[in-house]
């Protein structure tokens, strides 16, 4: 499990947004409402749960000190 601030990585950004799995699911219309990850895989809700509690962006911090 990751502590701290997380590296930023532009080739796993751009992985993110134009992913073949994301468009299917976005197109169909299979999004489930806000709030309800832990319906659909309760083990990867646990884990970024944690993850995001532990860890922070980078560009965050940065955007809330040159706001």
């Amino acid at each position: 499990m990751k502590f701290g601030m997380r590296k930023p990585s532009l080739k796993k950004r751009i992985a993110a947004k134009t992913s073949i799995k994301r468009q299917i699911v976005h197109r169909s219309g299979l999004k489930m409402p806000k709030g309800y990850g832990w319906l659909r895989n309760p083990k990867k809700y646990a884990y970024n749960k944690v993850y995001n509690k532990t860890s922070f962006d980078i560009f965050k911090v940065l955007k809330k000190i040159f706001k």
